[in-house]
């Protein structure tokens, strides 16, 4: 069998199941990973029956270190390959300015948002080695590439996962391994009901936003979805390193443009100095 492996996290509903279906849709065997025990038994037991592909559930607290470090052995027990790393769990953490929030819940955030994408890279890139390659998808979001005030935990967060993301990514490149990272857009999801049922301590402009996204739409799963699965696809060999927009970018005509994407900084976070800006002050 000519089996294809994913793995998602945060897949028991939202985004992450919406994933899970259409890898699984797309011919992938998967091992799906949440919190919940009864949100996975759903997707599971609902995806369409198929003789090629397996799919296996695993609890994970993905705050738990413990856990994490039990679950990347788990994996290796259940599958001969891993072709696809999806580091899709978020949490919010605590809303709010940072001098009125809990800390333990900040740095509980750090340890799920950043942390935790951190040490399943470590656990399974060395298996996509053996196999010669694979692809790691990490999910950005606000206030990755701007300050997002009353989501410091969140923002640093995710900030520092497309850092890294873009470090590995070189770091992984003789291996046959993509690192990329995801900007998905504001999606309607239990993320986004958060900000709504905050309200106030979430900022009037985060929750007009929310508002508007939860009334009117936001951005597509299908296209967020299709992204993901391109960059799991052999169709994206040589591009990594990148932080891509599902919402704004032409990311299906990048594999016509190599070269230009592998030797410069686009679609990278980098410093705005004021030669960017016009200002001739400020640079020497």
């Amino acid at each position: 069998m000519n089996e294809r492996v994913a793995l998602i996290t945060g897949s028991s509903q939202g985004f992450g199941e919406f994933l899970a279906r259409r890898f699984w849709d797309a011919g992938y065997s998967l091992c799906l990973i949440a919190r919940s025990d009864v949100g996975l038994e759903q997707v599971v037991t609902t995806l369409p029956a198929s003789k090629e592909q397996q799919v296996i559930s695993m609890v994970c607290d993905l705050g738990d270190q413990a856990q994490i470090a039990e679950l990347s052995v788990k994996v290796r027990g259940c599958f001969s390959r891993l072709d696809v790393l999806i580091n899709n769990a978020a949490i919010h953490g605590p809303i709010g300015p940072l001098l009125e929030t809990d800390f333990s819940l900040w740095q509980q955030t750090i340890q799920v948002d950043l942390l935790a994408p951190v040490f399943l890279c470590r656990s399974f890139i060395p298996w996509m080695q053996e196999i010669g390659g694979g692809s790691i998808i990490n999910l950005s979001g606000g206030g990755a590439t701007g300050p997002r005030p009353n989501f410091s935990a969140y923002a640093t967060a995710k900030a520092g996962l497309v850092r890294f993301s873009e470090t590995l990514a070189e770091e992984t490149k003789p291996y046959g391994v993509r690192v990329n990272c995801i900007a998905p857009g504001a999606m309607n999801t239990a993320l986004l009901g958060e900000i709504l049922e905050n309200g106030a301590a979430a900022g009037e402009q985060e929750f007009a936003l929310a508002n508007k996204v939860f009334t009117e739409g936001g951005a597509l799963m299908k296209n967020v979805a299709d992204l993901a699965l391109f960059l799991a696809s052999p169709a994206s060999k040589g591009i990594t390193g990148k932080l891509i927009s599902a919402v704004w970018d032409d990311w299906e005509h990048w594999p016509e443009h190599l070269d230009d994407l592998s030797s410069s900084d686009v679609y990278t976070l980098r410093r705005i100095v004021g030669r960017d800006r016009g200002f001739s002050w400020g640079d020497k």
